[in-house]
């Protein structure tokens, strides 16, 4: 599936573009999207990006010696970091064949780059010792068939990271997109709960470790302020942005 981020956006982004006699973003799909967006995707810095990397990025295991998976890697925004805990491979898969072409950049590390649908990975059963797929659940339409295809190749105790924008967040009007010569564009996404997402995964052989949500705090301050944004701060900063499932691959 491709990969995904959320756009933080004016929770009242509707009526404000309305109001403003600016016409509403389009709304496109997942594949046009993302092949659309992959040009600007690593040139232009997201509060909710940044919080996500943030937070994981202080909870990632040791990863000495894994085979590691990143489902729906996009450009590769999590190649270095995974790296760095001292993976024996990475495997990066994603459907956007544009996305791929700007992960290659990062080919210096011990990588392999595969294009493919999520729910249909070409992985043998239980190869993989960690996987990550970030900001990527919310496009996915059966996240049953996607929870199943992990159960597949993630080895008995294996982890997994879900990371997507917080339903908070969406239900305050945040939603998945970008902007580019073209104007701002939205990517279609499913709403789905923290339940949701839990009780889909543990019907395929996880067990939840840990849910978490998380919100902005003076990390991201630096960011808004280059975006010309900064009076959006303290309403953004009240909500949970960022959701984190943890799951561990049953026996």
């Amino acid at each position: 599936m491709i990969a995904g981020v959320a756009q933080f956006e004016n929770s009242d982004r509707s009526k404000t573009r309305n109001a403003s006699g600016s016409a509403v973003p389009p709304v496109l799909s997942v594949k046009a999207g993302y092949e659309r967006w992959a040009e600007t995707y690593d040139h232009n810095h997201n509060p909710v990006l940044a919080l996500e990397q943030r937070m994981i990025a202080a909870m990632l295991p040791d990863l000495t010696g894994k085979r590691v998976l990143d489902v729906a890697c996009g450009t590769g925004r999590w190649f270095s970091l995974l790296a760095a805990r001292g993976v024996a491979q990475l495997i990066g898969a994603d459907l956007s064949r544009a996305m791929l072409r700007m992960a290659v950049s990062k080919l210096n590390l011990p990588l392999a780059l595969i294009e493919a649908d999520c729910a249909a990975l070409p992985l043998k059963d239980g190869e993989i010792d960690f996987a990550i797929c970030s900001f990527a659940a919310g496009h996915i339409r059966n996240l049953d068939v996607f929870a199943a295809e992990c159960g597949r190749v993630l080895r008995a105790g294996a982890e997994l990271f879900i990371s997507d924008l917080h339903p908070d967040a969406y239900s305050a009007g945040w939603r998945t997109g970008f902007r580019d010569h073209r104007g701002a564009a939205e990517i279609e996404t499913i709403a789905r709960s923290c339940d949701d997402v839990v009780t889909t995964f543990c019907s395929n052989r996880f067990q939840c470790v840990a849910t978490y949500g998380f919100g902005f705090d003076e990390s991201e301050w630096p960011i808004f302020v280059a975006a010309g944004k900064q009076e959006l701060f303290a309403a953004a900063s009240e909500l949970r942005a960022v959701l984190v499932c943890r799951f561990r691959r049953m026996h």
